[in-house]
C-alpha cells in the first residue's frame, strides 16, 4: 500500500515543487508535487526499475 508510505522529492527540485513524489517498496507509488490530491500512479517495483534503466 502506497498511501502509508513515506513520499520523496528529489532534492533537485529547489523550493517550486515542480517535480514529481516517489514512494518506494514493493509497489512504488508516483504523484505530481503540485497535485497530490490527484491521486497517484502505481506500478511494480520491477517496472519501476526497467523505466529508470531505460531513462539511463
Amino acid at each position: 500500500m502506497v498511501s502509508s508510505t513515506v513520499w520523496r522529492k528529489s532534492s533537485h527540485s529547489g523550493a517550486n515543487d515542480s517535480c514529481v513524489e516517489v514512494a518506494l517498496g514493493p509497489v512504488v507509488g508516483v504523484r505530481d508535487t503540485k497535485a497530490r490530491q490527484a491521486g497517484h500512479l502505481t506500478v511494480s517495483a520491477r517496472a519501476w526499475r526497467a523505466a529508470l534503466d531505460r531513462l539511463r
